[in-house]
């Protein structure tokens, strides 16, 4: 209740709960019956919906009032909460590290009991198991949407010219040499952000780079100096067919510069067309897989969970908790959500999708997709750092071999939890 209560009050009213006479004192199951549900969700660009979404919720519920926050910088303040043990019900993350570590800190409660999964694409499920740093029997999360990255285009453009959408590397690298002889920009890059430089490295990863390569690394069966090898190679055969100095621009630089028409194709993900269409709204996008592939059956789309959503194991309303993400999972309210974020559904169910998907819309349904590598990525290691240092200085050997060495600097105390869970379960 929000009104303040005598101390006197309150202790009366706990007296009356343990003889049986009402029901329900402090914590987050109200007096009268009605649960409070609290979501912490990490996606600001978002914050309109979710008000929108909380706002519907609670017309349409007497017994549980549905609270979403939608902070500035979530994630450090999740963090903060959870030293605190002050825990709300439901986080709202991506699938990445912070998940990673939730789960190995054991923050998170087991949902695979919550029917909802059963919707959910057996991919994206994969991901999140492959997130995890030894296996941990139980489902932590439930995804909700994600997000695709590989190649967006100037569909106007292609047209107009009879340009064919590339299905291998080959055609890719004749693609740019036929544009290019037009005396028309190719490709146009951001690199003086270093996060850009994962886009294409991502994209090219995916389908070059086993989807376990980290924990491969990990168990010591394999090295970053020969999974990433070809990767490497390719990413710095991008550069040629881009502006002069990419070091030199930003990632704002180059989505005006796409938008504007400057460039027939882009490296970034799905994210970055809201910003291209604040640029120029009549722009007309598409996107196709990254053909990092001579053979196209090998090429997989980028995709990796946006926002999920994860019920902490501290929370004592679980089973409305399940009744909030039945409400968030409802076809029209996702739907709403895909419409309002250009965002890629993790539920298997029909759904309209972005104009700007239009070309990677058979890799969605077909569940042919792979997660971010750098979501494996600890951020200490700075790997965007490193892939804008390699392409400026075009040392490959030593770029490979310090991935590695950082690897294992950074990743010492998962290293060690993987050697011991190999240990216990080798028999």
């Amino acid at each position: 209740m929000k009104k303040k209560i005598k101390k006197n009050t309150a202790l009366f009213a706990c007296v009356l709960m343990l003889a049986g006479l009402i029901t329900g004192c402090g914590s987050t199951q109200e007096r009268y019956g009605v649960t409070t549900v609290t979501i912490v969700q990490y996606k600001r660009e978002a914050v309109s919906f979710f008000d929108k979404l909380e706002k519907e919720f609670n017309a349409s519920h007497d017994d549980i009032k549905l609270k979403i926050e939608s902070p500035n910088d979530a994630m450090t303040i999740l963090k903060t909460r959870f030293v605190r043990e002050d825990y709300p019900d439901i986080i709202g993350i991506g699938g990445d590290m912070d998940y990673s570590n939730f789960v190995d800190a054991g923050i998170l409660s087991d949902v695979s009991d919550y029917p909802g999964l059963k919707s959910i694409k057996q991919s994206y499920i994969d991901i999140l198991e492959g997130l995890e740093f030894v296996p941990t029997e139980g489902i932590y999360g439930v995804p909700y949407v994600a997000n695709a990255a590989g190649v967006l285009y100037n569909k106007d453009m292609f047209e107009e010219h009879g340009w064919k959408i590339p299905t291998t590397w080959s055609e890719f690298m004749r693609l740019c040499e036929e544009i290019e002889s037009q005396n028309i920009q190719p490709l146009y890059f951001g690199f003086r952000d270093t996060w850009t430089c994962l886009a294409p490295w991502n994209a090219l990863a995916v389908s070059l780079a086993d989807a376990d390569i980290s924990a491969q690394v990990n168990r010591k069966e394999a090295t970053y100096e020969e999974a990433y090898d070809e990767v490497a190679d390719k990413i710095a055969a991008l550069l040629p067919y881009g502006q002069s100095g990419p070091f030199a621009y930003s990632y704002n630089d180059a989505c005006i510069a796409f938008a504007n028409g400057e460039t027939a194709m882009y490296t970034i993900g799905s994210y970055a067309v809201p910003q291209i269409k604040s640029v120029n709204p009549d722009i007309n996008v598409d996107s196709f897989v990254m053909p990092a592939s001579d053979n196209a059956e090998d090429n997989v789309l980028n995709s990796g969970i946006d926002l999920q959503f994860c019920i902490t194991k501290e929370s004592p309303n679980k089973e409305a908790a399940y009744e909030v993400l039945d409400f968030l999972l409802d076809h029209d309210n996702m739907q709403a959500y895909l419409d309002d974020q250009n965002a890629v559904p993790c539920k298997d169910e029909e759904f309209s999708l972005a104009k700007m998907l239009s070309g990677v819309k058979s890799y969605i349904e077909e569940d042919k997709m792979a997660d971010f590598h750098d979501h494996h990525y600890p951020s200490e290691m700075s790997v965007d750092a490193m892939i804008q240092t390699y392409l400026i200085g075009k040392d490959k050997e030593a770029f490979l071999k310090k991935f590695d060495k950082d690897w294992i600097r950074y990743n010492r105390d998962t290293i060690r939890k993987v050697e011991q869970y190999e240990k216990e379960h080798s028999k």
